[in-house]
């Protein structure tokens, strides 16, 4: 009796520690496997990074001024001039049949109004 029970210990003590050997084992494994995925993230985040930047670069107005006058013979203006938009009350004078008649059809085919603007001379 006394050789069964203390068999029967020896073989549940032996296999908890087996179990718990194995879990160990386990938790270095997903621990390898997680490290792995998380260097591969940060590379993609670096690659992302890069491609972020060289469109950010490529869009840039620098850019694009040097490459609009590497090709063309393209001159900003030497000063700017301001632009004024009249809103309503343009054609005061003209028929009003016509504009009726304009508003009709852009409202049918939902034509919408072409903003003019007019130059501002100093």
């Amino acid at each position: 009796m006394k050789l069964s029970k203390f068999l029967l210990t020896i073989s549940s003590v032996t296999l908890l520690s087996l179990l718990y050997v194995y879990q160990q084992t386990e938790i270095l494994r997903l621990a390898y496997i997680g490290e792995k995925k998380m260097t591969v993230f940060q590379d993609l985040l670096d690659k992302n990074s890069i491609l972020r930047y060289n469109i950010g670069k490529s869009a840039s107005l620098v850019h694009v001024a040097s490459m609009v006058s590497r090709d063309t013979d393209y001159e900003m203006p030497a000063s700017y001039r301001l632009v004024r938009v009249v809103t309503g009350g343009g054609n005061l004078g003209s028929n009003t049949q016509v504009a009726r008649r304009e508003n009709l059809l852009s409202r049918l085919f939902g034509i919408r109004q072409q903003a003019e603007a007019k130059t501002i001379n100093p």
